[in-house]
């Protein structure tokens, strides 16, 4: 008797690949949302507030995209 190893990767329905593209989009949007809060917190302080916590305001774009991208 001969067996038949056959396996066929699901490719899924149109519906599954549009949730999935809405989740991705939501996942972005909601990293963008958080590197525009850490930017727009680290801006409102004053240098002397930044020296405090031992940051510089040329640091401040480097640490938003941390904050947002790099603990995903």
């Amino acid at each position: 008797m001969a067996a038949v190893n056959h396996i066929t990767a699901h490719k899924g329905t149109l519906a599954d690949t549009g949730l999935a593209f809405l989740d991705a989009l939501k996942v972005k949007f909601a990293r963008y949302r958080v590197y525009r809060a850490t930017i727009n917190e680290l801006s409102a302080l004053t240098n002397r507030e930044l020296a405090d916590l031992g940051l510089n305001r040329s640091m401040i774009k480097r640490l938003a995209l941390q904050a947002a991208y790099e603990n995903a």
